[in-house]
């Protein structure tokens, strides 16, 4: 034996699990579900909470703002929402710079993000998307070889945005 002490008794819901182990499944579930029948005041109790803490946890994360306000704006009803996850997930997979820079000039390039300015009242968010939609920018004048001709097609770019 490897223990020198007797294993203690079982406590009576114990015994009752052990004898439960082996069950016919579908039986023990037609017998828990008849526990599960709810009246209708108690169905609208349970609706009632469930709301309640909906509201709460909602109106809990608009406080917090910061990520939860960006996740909100960006969400994946978004063509730039999906743009932004499919992002996320590809760098986690890219092994090299390179690789991963040209991942990122596609998917900012393409994507519209001046749609999302002044959606927000957070801070955060607007600036976020201010340095998406300059990124964005950036990349696609990449392919002209003079800083000054870059420089001055953005300025341009800008000004014509709202």
């Amino acid at each position: 034996m490897i223990h020198d002490t007797p294993f203690p008794a079982l406590t009576s819901a114990r015994a009752v699990i052990n004898r439960a182990y082996l069950y016919d499944e579908i039986r023990q579930l037609d017998t828990l579900l008849a526990f599960t029948k709810l009246s209708e005041r108690e169905q609208a109790q349970v609706e009632a909470l469930a709301r309640q803490l909906v509201n709460t946890v909602r109106r809990a994360v608009w406080a917090r703002g910061g990520i939860d306000v960006l996740l909100h704006e960006y969400d994946l009803s978004t063509e730039e929402g999906i743009v932004l996850m499919c992002l996320a997930e590809a760098l986690l997979r890219i092994p090299d710079a390179a690789t991963a820079d040209q991942l990122i000039q596609d998917k900012l390039s393409g994507a519209e993000w001046d749609r999302h300015l002044g959606h927000s009242a957070s801070f955060f968010v607007n600036a976020s998307t201010w340095g998406l939609l300059l990124t964005g920018m950036l990349v696609k004048l990449e392919t002209s070889s003079s800083l000054f001709n870059r420089l001055i097609s953005l300025w341009a770019t800008l000004l014509t945005r709202r």
